[in-house]
C-alpha cells in the first residue's frame, strides 16, 4: 500500500487545507509576464529560443535581449519560473548587452521606432508596437520563395513597362484603397501582386478581412491578411498603390484630332554630309518625343547639335494620347541604347558634341518597337544590333 500524503490524511479527517491567498499582479509584474509570454509564443512557433545576430528578424533579436535581461534579474526569475514550462529561464544568465555588442536593447528599440525616454526598466519592453501592428509587420516579413514565379514574372515586367510609359501611375496608399485580387502595390520597396483572395470573414474586432496570396517581384511570396497588408502600406512612407492601365489608344498614325493628343513620337533621317552619317543614311535615325509641332521643332535643325547641325527629314510620326512623353522617350532610348550612334559632331563654335538621340537602327525595327509598346509586349524583346532586329529574350 502506497504511503498516504498529508492531503489524503487531512481529507479523511474532514479538514480542508488553508488555501494560499493570491494577490493580483502589479502593473509592473503584469507587463513582465506579458513580455515573457511573447517569448514563449516565439518558441512555440519556431521551435527554439530567440537568438542574437544581424541575420535574424528585429523582433527575434529584441526577444533575445529581453530573455537575457529576465534571466539576469532575480525578482523576474521568482515571478516567471512557475510559468516557465519550456525551461527558458534555466540557461546561464549573463550580461544582455555583452552577447550582442553591435545591437543592444536600446539600439533594437530605436530601430523599431520606439522612444525609451530615460527608463531602461525591463517593464518598458512590453509595448514595442501594438500587437496588430506587430502582427502586420511579421506577416509582411514572413516571405518565402515563390516556386511558380515563372508564371508571374511576365506580369511584373508588363507592370514595370506600363509605369515607365505612364500607362500606370504610382499613387500614395489610402485606407479607402481597395485591396483585392489583381491589384498591384509597392511595399518595402517591392512590387506586390495580389494573386489570390479568399472569402471575406469578420475578425475578432468585427472588421471584414480576408486571407491573401501576395507575390513580390523579387520571386518571394507570403500568405497574409488584407488588413496586415493595409497596415504595412500605411506605415511604409514609400508605400504606394499602382493604378490600373489607362484606357484608350496610346498611338495613332492617322491625322490626330486637333487638341486631343498629348504629344508626338517622331523618327527623323539626317541629311548631313558628315561621312559617319552619309555612308549609312538609311540606317541612322533620331527617335524623339515632343509636346509641340514636329515641323516647328526641326525648323532650325542645321543650327542645333541635337539634329547633327544639318537638315533632317521626317520619316514617321505617332500621335500620343494620355501618356508620359518623357518616360516614353527614355524607354525607347534605353531599348535601342546598344545601337546608339557613336560619333562626334562639331557645333557652330567648333566644340565637339556627342549626340544621344541618334541610333544605328533600321526604320522597321523602330516601328516594331512602337507596336510592342502599344500592345504591352516590349518587355519580352531586346534589340540586337548584330541582327538589326528585335529578338525575344
Amino acid at each position: 500500500m502506497s504511503e498516504r500524503s498529508d492531503l489524503d490524511i487531512l481529507a479523511e479527517l474532514g479538514v480542508e487545507p488553508e488555501k494560499k491567498k493570491t494577490t493580483a499582479a502589479s502593473p509592473r509584474e503584469a507587463r513582465i509576464i506579458a513580455g515573457f509570454e511573447d517569448i514563449q509564443k516565439f518558441v512555440e512557433e519556431h521551435g527554439r529560443a530567440p537568438e542574437h545576430g544581424a541575420d535574424h528578424d528585429i523582433f527575434e533579436r529584441l526577444y533575445a535581449v529581453r530573455l537575457e535581461r529576465l534571466r539576469a534579474q532575480s525578482n523576474c526569475l521568482m515571478l516567471l519560473q512557475p510559468l516557465d514550462h519550456q525551461g527558458l529561464l534555466e540557461a546561464a544568465s549573463g550580461d544582455a548587452t555583452g552577447t550582442d555588442p553591435d545591437l543592444d536593447d536600446a539600439a533594437l528599440l530605436a530601430a523599431l521606432g520606439v522612444d525609451q525616454g530615460s527608463s531602461s526598466d525591463i517593464t518598458e519592453l512590453r509595448h514595442v508596437r501594438p500587437s496588430s501592428e506587430r502582427k502586420a509587420a511579421e506577416e509582411i516579413a514572413a516571405r518565402t520563395p515563390c516556386t511558380d514565379f515563372s508564371e508571374f514574372s511576365a506580369i511584373f515586367d508588363a507592370v514595370r513597362s506600363d509605369i515607365e510609359t505612364g500607362r500606370r501611375q504610382t499613387r500614395p496608399f489610402e485606407r479607402k484603397s481597395e485591396i483585392e485580387k489583381g491589384r498591384f502595390f509597392v511595399v518595402d520597396g517591392l512590387i506586390a501582386y495580389v494573386a489570390e483572395a479568399n472569402e471575406e470573414f469578420r475578425n475578432d474586432s468585427g472588421n471584414i478581412d480576408r486571407r491573401l496570396r501576395v507575390i513580390y517581384d523579387n520571386a518571394t511570396e507570403n500568405n497574409l491578411l488584407a488588413r496586415s497588408l493595409q497596415k504595412a502600406l500605411t506605415q511604409d512612407p514609400s508605400g504606394r498603390r499602382i493604378t490600373d492601365p489607362e484606357a484608350g489608344p496610346l498611338f495613332d498614325r492617322a491625322e490626330p484630332v486637333e487638341g486631343s493628343e498629348s504629344g508626338t513620337i517622331y523618327v527623323l533621317q539626317s541629311l548631313s554630309d558628315h561621312p559617319a552619317v552619309s555612308e549609312h543614311r538609311d540606317l541612322i535615325h533620331k527617335i524623339g518625343v515632343t509636346g509641340g509641332d514636329v515641323k516647328r521643332r526641326i525648323a532650325n535643325a542645321e543650327k542645333e547639335p541635337t539634329f547633327l547641325m544639318a537638315p533632317v527629314k521626317i520619316v514617321a510620326t505617332f500621335a500620343l494620347y494620355d501618356i508620359n512623353r518623357v518616360a516614353l522617350e527614355n524607354l525607347l532610348h534605353r531599348f535601342f541604347s546598344p545601337a546608339r550612334l557613336d560619333t562626334r559632331i562639331p557645333d557652330r563654335l567648333g566644340n565637339e558634341m556627342k549626340p544621344r538621340e541618334w541610333f544605328f537602327v533600321p526604320l522597321h525595327a523602330i516601328l516594331e518597337a512602337i507596336e510592342r509598346i502599344q500592345d504591352g509586349s516590349l518587355h519580352k524583346f531586346e534589340y540586337r544590333p548584330e541582327q538589326a532586329k528585335l529578338c525575344r529574350k
